[in-house]
């Protein structure tokens, strides 16, 4: 089963598939997830001990059922199309990451399979086209095949696996150290070259996180300062971060139409992938998008969903267990890795604030990471809390007012000074 799982995230982010002929037509993606699923069927390691499992199913019956309120009856097997195996392959690889060790191998086949774009980005950054016949943007911007055509979905992957690869350099040795080291300046070094505003913003928010926890907030904001200026050195998209530059206005007009398509579907919204059949550019923030197209209900559980994942590996940071000798070592051990965790998804989200990835499949693959950790580190330490997500219904539902709330005020803030 986690094998098959791994094997589905190698060929998820490689993506043989679409650029080899020998491979054209070959329902490689779903006869793997198929194996993996029935694999997954009949493990002991089968778990739902965690609130995103129930939460992420149910989104999916919100994100079916906000196309059925909206007059559109197919849309609802559409999204248990494309949606419906995201779901299963979180499912599969939330129980296969059972083990630190397990988490270890599973972050090595990420970084592994982001170095292969990293390296192909550096190819077409130098020649004007990758193996994959994929040409480089009129921009020069760098860019893949497949879900990772644009290069802010690119650089949102490297973002998520670059704190990974950084943990992998406890690894392996010497010549271990090095080659993962070499790996994280790889993906630095793609992520500069996908020139992504979001993917640079990431860097600086997971480098302020990392100073954050270490060395405190003051450290971290003089340093945080600093590092967006050395940004908008090094990237001219980055020079142009202004509400009223073109690019920047168009978005949060964006996130404005979408907070009013809420206000006029409240409940359900106006339907997953219509988005864009009431305003000519996409939401270009992945909260905002999920508001406007699954509504209150569905944005709830989303969000539920998501700061899971953040308040566990809190939650092992936080922890505080009587120990000595070699547990302490193991404790400290088990810090080291949800801070990890918790690195990629403030990089990744840090992205998503400004992309419409709200469906993007790698977002599920690292929550899936992050649930399988937490329900691991939970039977190594019996103390961890233990999560609920019916218990804390309420205080989702108040967030998610809280959320909206901030979304409205900031948007309109930033149109004001536009």
């Amino acid at each position: 089963m986690f094998t098959l799982s791994l094997l589905y995230v190698a060929l998820t982010i490689i993506r043989p598939q679409d650029y080899m002929p020998a491979l054209a037509g070959v329902p490689l993606l779903p006869v793997v997830l198929i194996l993996a699923v029935l694999a997954w069927m009949f493990s002991r390691t089968r778990t739902f001990d965690a609130p995103q499992f129930p939460l992420l199913g149910l989104f999916l019956l919100v994100a079916m059922a906000s196309l059925v309120v909206n007059h559109w009856v197919g849309g609802a097997l559409e999204v248990l199309r494309t949606f419906g195996p995201i779901v299963l392959i979180f499912y599969v690889l939330a129980a296969g990451c059972d083990s630190r060790r397990h988490v270890t191998v599973a972050m090595a086949v990420f970084v592994l399979s982001a170095t292969v774009l990293a390296l192909h980005s550096v190819e077409q950054a130098r020649t004007g086209m990758g193996w994959t016949g994929a040409l480089i943007g009129e921009d020069g911007r760098v860019r893949y095949v497949g879900i990772f055509h644009d290069p802010n979905d690119l650089g949102l992957l490297f973002a998520a696996t670059v704190p990974m690869a950084f943990f992998l350099t406890r690894w392996g040795g010497f010549l271990g150290r090095l080659f993962w080291l070499a790996a994280a300046v790889l993906l630095l070094y793609g992520i500069y070259l996908t020139n992504s505003r979001g993917a640079l913003l990431a860097v600086l928010v997971m480098f302020g996180g990392y100073i954050w926890h270490r060395r405190g907030v003051v450290t971290a904001g003089v340093l945080g300062v600093l590092g967006l200026t050395a940004l908008k050195m090094l990237s001219m998209r980055m020079q142009d971060l202004d509400p009223d530059e073109s690019s920047a206005f168009g978005r949060v007009d964006a996130w404005y139409e979408g907070i009013h398509m809420f206000f006029s579907h409240p409940v359900l919204g106006v339907g997953v992938g219509n988005f864009t059949d009431y305003n000519q550019l996409t939401a270009h923030n992945s909260f905002v998008l999920v508001l406007a197209e699954t509504g209150f209900v569905g944005f709830t559980l989303w969000l539920a969903f998501v700061g899971y994942g953040f308040w566990m590996m809190f939650a092992v940071l936080r922890h505080q267990p009587e120990l000595s000798g070699l547990a302490a070592d193991d404790w400290q051990a088990e810090r080291r890795m949800a801070l990890t965790l918790l690195l990629s998804l403030c990089g990744m989200f840090a992205c998503a604030f400004f992309l419409s990835r709200s469906y993007t499949i790698i977002l599920y693959l690292v929550i899936a990471m992050v649930v399988g950790y937490y329900v691991g580190a939970r039977r190594r330490w019996p103390g961890l809390k233990r999560f609920r997500w019916g218990e804390n219904l309420p205080y989702w539902l108040l967030i998610s007012v809280v959320g909206i709330i901030l979304l409205y005020v900031i948007t309109t803030i930033l149109l004001m000074a536009a």
